[in-house]
């Protein structure tokens, strides 16, 4: 029989959300440099929020991939579904590992003082694990952090978000909106229960292998990735001008603001992480997608921003476990060891750009020329 791959034409992209975005990848980057001068203590960020731009990627991703699939799942059969989702993330989860590996070597320190004995066998064994991006448990863990992914921290999101693909391939699609809705406000309550009444007061967490850290893990993906895909099939959109730089004010405020409450507080910083996740996080994106961009220079701009969005926030993580075992190794204040953290912030930025252009583009061309084209 001949085989054939259906030929779907792509839509067209929000670039807005394209470069919100990129704001928040590299704003990711900004608070991994910032977080090695916090003691260890989630009381000593200084860019206190900077986290949550994991659950603000989940949300985006949950309003494109139903905006993208929702309307074609009758052309569209599961496996060419996860075929399209691998191909665009799929080669640069490899690169991360790669680059991961590259580096693990030259982070040696107090910090990670397993790198100094660790055989090249378990390095090269962890990075073809990390390829299929299966979680490995910590007793398995080079690092001594307990990650996942210890090469590249940040693919446990990744984890996460092929887990939130599969679910909304295989149930949540054929959801009505209303029953959509009593699950987004059951996964909402999960979420305040979790930062409000929880033992942490934040969503910080989700990148270990164990049964606290699976909950975290679950409790920041399926809020946001199903409102996402809710919100998307509302079409409930805001219509403002300035909508790019309006909604990158927006995250870069709840970003950077201050840590409410203490110990003894933990539910007021819970409520706030609650209501920016629940209410400003769609908010912001229902405004992104809902804006035009007239002029070219924000357009391109957002553009920019959304290409490398991906890569940098793929790649950098190796770059800032070296920094980080700098930083604490040597007790660098922050005053001494900024120029440096825009040393990486660019060399990230740098890296991510020539993955893109060098390795990613061109991966998913062939990839997408091979496996997605109509071909008798």
């Amino acid at each position: 029989m001949s085989s054939v791959s259906v030929d779907i034409q792509p839509k067209n992209h929000y670039e807005i959300l394209d470069g919100l975005r990129g704001v928040a990848a590299v704003l990711v980057v900004i608070f991994h440099i910032f977080e090695a001068f916090n003691e260890g203590s989630r009381f000593k960020q200084i860019m206190n929020h900077g986290y949550l731009a994991v659950d603000f990627f989940f949300l985006l991703s949950g309003f494109v991939v139903a905006y993208a699939y929702d309307d074609r799942w009758s052309k569209l059969t599961q496996w060419e579904f996860y075929k399209r989702r691998l191909i665009r993330l799929q080669p640069m989860v490899i690169m991360g590992m790669i680059i991961g590996a590259i580096f693990y070597y030259f982070q040696e320190s107090s910090v990670f003082p397993q790198i100094a004995t660790m055989p090249v066998w378990k390095l090269l064994l962890t990075m073809v694990i990390g390829f299929t991006l299966l979680p490995i448990p910590p007793s398995m863990e080079i690092r001594g952090w307990g990650e996942m992914h210890p090469l590249n921290g940040p693919a446990w999101s990744l984890f996460f978000e092929y887990i939130a693909n599969i679910l909304y391939a295989l149930i949540f699609r054929k959801f009505s909106n209303k029953v959509l809705s009593v699950f987004v406000l059951i996964f909402a309550g999960l979420l305040i229960n979790y930062t409000v009444f929880g033992p942490k007061g934040d969503v910080i967490g989700g990148w270990s292998l164990n049964l606290e850290q699976m909950n975290v893990g679950f409790t920041r993906l399926l809020y946001p990735f199903f409102a996402g895909v809710l919100l998307s099939r509302l079409g409930k959109l805001i219509h403002i001008k300035g909508a790019f730089w309006i909604c990158s004010i927006m995250i870069v405020v709840i970003f950077w603001m201050p840590r409410f409450g203490d110990e003894n507080t933990l539910w007021m910083n819970g409520l706030y992480e609650s209501f920016s996740i629940i209410f400003l996080f769609p908010l912001i994106v229902a405004i992104g997608a809902g804006g035009e961009i007239k002029n070219p220079i924000s357009l391109k701009i957002c553009k920019a921003l959304g290409d490398i969005s991906y890569p940098i926030y793929i790649i950098h993580y190796p770059l800032i476990y070296w920094y980080m075992g700098w930083v604490i190794e040597n007790k660098v204040p922050l005053k001494d060891g900024y120029l440096l953290g825009i040393g990486v912030l660019f060399a990230s930025i740098t890296i991510a750009y020539l993955c893109l252009k060098l390795y990613d583009e061109p991966v998913r061309n062939w990839l997408q020329n091979k496996f997605q084209k109509r071909r008798s």
